[in-house]
């Protein structure tokens, strides 16, 4: 699985990684973590807003910061994915 955090490095953007670092842990899973900062890349995501928030190459959080329980979601959905 890889997971990305678009966004500059803002507050909000830390808060995103934190959190997604705290989930991947918790759920104790192997995950490839990236913070995608240069905003030619982050313009090549359907996103408008940062913090972005991208499973697997799927955008599924964008322009908010997702909480705890919306990140295990976002990640638990990805999973029953790769298992299917």
């Amino acid at each position: 699985m890889e997971i990305k955090i678009l966004g500059p490095g803002c507050i909000r953007c830390n808060q995103v990684e934190k959190t997604t670092k705290e989930v991947i842990q918790e759920l104790g899973i192997k995950v490839d973590l990236l913070h995608v900062r240069d905003i030619n890349k982050i313009m090549e995501y359907p996103i408008l807003h940062t913090p972005g928030l991208v499973i697997n190459e799927e955008l599924v959080c964008s322009g908010r910061v997702p909480n705890k329980a919306e990140i295990t979601q976002f990640i638990t959905t990805a999973l029953d994915k790769e298992a299917s």
